[in-house]
């Protein structure tokens, strides 16, 4: 996937009705009715946004080419009409993080933190897009859309409960868990 830069306006308007903002670490977000997900240039004249988060899509990271064809052959595209529910989780991650070398990083989040074997559990009932935010001095690094279907709340919820007692939550500082209802 090439870049993508995608905006996710909180506001009154949106495909996305928010069912709940839960703040895990750090400070919140104000509480708004819906979430509008703008592609590209879309979120230009967007004036319906109390809060905008953006981001954009990239390469993986901390991925070895094994791995990437796993969840390649595994992920499911994001729309599918079965998938009414969705997760926004903008994180940001500490300095000390941001200070370990690349491989130290790399240790922590798959060798010791199995967040890509994690993952890979709950494919291909949960789809999902990483958006990177770091360097375009947004208040996140990064932000984590899901979407899936409502028999599968629960596995999400499993998912999202394995990778918060992992090592590399330990370097999260701020966390918001934005669940949403697709809007009919």
């Amino acid at each position: 996937m090439g870049l993508l830069l995608t905006t996710f306006a909180g506001g009154t308007t949106g495909m996305w009705r928010v069912d709940r903002v839960q703040t895990i670490k750090g400070f919140s977000l104000t509480m708004v009715h819906d979430l509008a997900v703008l592609e590209g240039n879309q979120a230009e004249g967007w004036t319906d946004a109390v809060w905008s988060l953006r981001g954009v899509t990239s390469y993986e990271r901390y991925v070895h080419r094994t791995e990437r064809e796993q969840l390649v052959a595994r992920q499911p595209a994001l729309g599918r009409p079965e998938a009414t529910r969705a997760a926004l989780i903008p994180i940001r991650k500490s300095a000390a993080w941001w200070d370990l070398p690349q491989d130290e990083r790399r240790r922590i989040f798959e060798e010791r933190s199995q967040h890509i074997a994690t993952g890979l559990k709950y494919l291909p009932a949960i789809a999902r897009r990483l958006y990177h935010c770091r360097d375009l001095g947004e208040p996140f690094d990064f932000l984590t859309w899901f979407e899936y279907a409502p028999a599968d709340a629960e596995a999400f919820d499993e998912l999202v409960h394995a990778l918060r007692q992992t090592e590399e939550w330990t370097y999260i500082d701020r966390e918001i868990d934005i669940r949403l209802v697709r809007n009919a």
